[in-house]
């Protein structure tokens, strides 16, 4: 009883970690797909050039871990609007097979890239010393990182869950996400909500790459080895929604661990059948707007 206790701790307590970085990288794409319409299977590029120039800034400018998220998420998300204003804006309410089309593109130019520039080999985040090792919780260890990871992750999305529920621009996010053409009728500028949005998730997927590379390593493949995992979380917390992914990234993230502890043989058989059937009992997603 106490070796199936102290299993289920630890399977509750990593699944826990890895949905918060699923949720980190996700939630943006939940908002832009809510808010724009548009089908940016790129959105994992995002996640994965983060946690590169943060490995890159750590190791080649010498910046400390700290520093380097926030450079890399910043650098990211001020790249992000160029992409946006240069590729995506076309395409809003266009097709979505030409959305597919050129983000999948992208994907695969980013792929190489990241090949020639960074290697072939995975890599992790250089963990700072004061957060290494184990923390004693309740007479169990547990790995500081991770406890770290987690407290991080759950701050952002409070701040997050704020920023959209009491404040000014979070009320123009919503009317947009409701009905945007009411919103520009309102004086809402939706194009630069819309430009502001895209760089504040691409800036978040960053943030998450890099805080998550010590549990997700990055690899010239990430953007298309965790793509159905990013779409798992938007379609079953619901798309335009802040809470949902949340809910939805850990219970994916604790299912997915069980999955592979338990029943590694099935992979993730189970979790895709259960995303299957609560997608057709709620079509829209646990918080989603339908």
């Amino acid at each position: 009883m106490e070796t199936l206790l102290s299993s289920i701790v630890s399977v509750m307590f990593h699944g826990i970690a890895y949905g918060i970085v699923l949720y980190l990288i996700s939630v943006g794409l939940s908002i832009t797909m809510g808010l724009m319409g548009f089908v940016n299977l790129a959105h994992g590029v995002f996640a994965m050039i983060g946690g590169y120039l943060a490995l890159s800034f750590m190791e080649q400018i010498g910046l400390n871990f700290y520093l380097a998220l926030v450079a890399s998420s910043v650098l990211v998300g001020l790249l992000s609007i160029i992409l946006e204003r240069l590729l995506y804006r076309d395409l809003y309410g266009g097709d979505e097979l030409e959305q597919v089309l050129l983000t999948i593109g992208l994907v695969f130019m980013a792929m190489a890239t990241a090949r020639f520039v960074w290697g072939p080999l995975p890599q992790r985040a250089v963990v700072p010393l004061e957060l290494m090792g184990q923390w004693s919780i309740f007479s169990r260890d547990f790995p500081v990182y991770r406890v770290f990871l987690i407290g991080a992750g759950v701050t952002l999305f409070l701040i997050l869950w704020y920023v959209v529920d009491r404040t000014g621009y979070g009320a123009k996010l919503r009317a947009a996400v409701d009905n945007q053409s009411t919103a520009q009728a309102i004086g809402i500028n939706t194009n630069r909500l819309f430009t502001v949005t895209f760089a504040i998730g691409s800036g978040m997927a960053a943030l998450g790459g890099g805080l998550g590379s010590e549990l997700l390593a990055i690899n010239p493949a990430y953007a298309m080895e965790y793509l159905v995992y990013f779409l798992i979380v938007v379609a079953v917390g619901g798309m335009g929604s802040v809470k949902g992914p949340f809910l939805a990234a850990l219970l994916l993230g604790i299912a997915d661990t069980a999955c592979k502890y338990y029943i590694p043989e099935f992979g993730a058989f189970f979790i895709f059948v259960a995303m299957t059937l609560l997608l057709l009992w709620r079509p829209a997603g646990l918080l989603g707007r339908g």
